[in-house]
């Protein structure tokens, strides 16, 4: 394995960059960032909808996407940003049954704002876990 930092073809992670992280074992573990700012660019990782307050996952697709929303709207808060100035969504559902319900969250969420999106049905890391989603956004606030 490269050594990240000293191998000659990679570069270090540019000053600019600003790493946000939502104190999660996993981003210690697998050393990730929840979200990464560089300049007025967001880019936010799969986010889930398993909720850290209480330590648990809701069972239901609306349940979970609303909170998935909530987790990534306190990320991009952190970076300056909101939901708002979200401009891609790709978005894993772990079975077709349960597009429309996650859909009509998304609608929700995100009517005005409309920004692209792909859906790709997925098995996901734990077989409880509904949805996923992974955002960027673009907010002057953030740079």
């Amino acid at each position: 394995m490269p050594d990240l930092k000293t191998a000659p073809n990679l570069k270090t992670a540019p000053s600019s960059r600003r790493r946000i992280s939502s104190g999660s074992e996993f981003e210690r573990t697998y050393s990730y960032s929840r979200a990464v700012v560089v300049g007025p660019h967001v880019m936010l990782s799969g986010t889930t909808g398993y909720d850290y307050a209480t330590s648990t996952l809701p069972a239901g697709a609306r349940e979970q996407t609303l909170q998935l929303f909530t987790n990534a709207a306190a990320a991009f808060a952190q970076a300056g940003a909101s939901l708002a100035d979200v401009v891609r969504v790709r978005m894993y559902i772990s079975g077709a049954e349960h597009y429309e319900t996650v859909m009509a969250v998304f609608a929700e969420t995100f009517r005005g704002v409309d920004p692209a999106c792909t859906t790709v049905e997925a098995g996901l890391f734990d077989p409880a876990i509904i949805v996923e989603m992974d955002m960027d956004a673009v907010s002057d606030a953030g740079a």
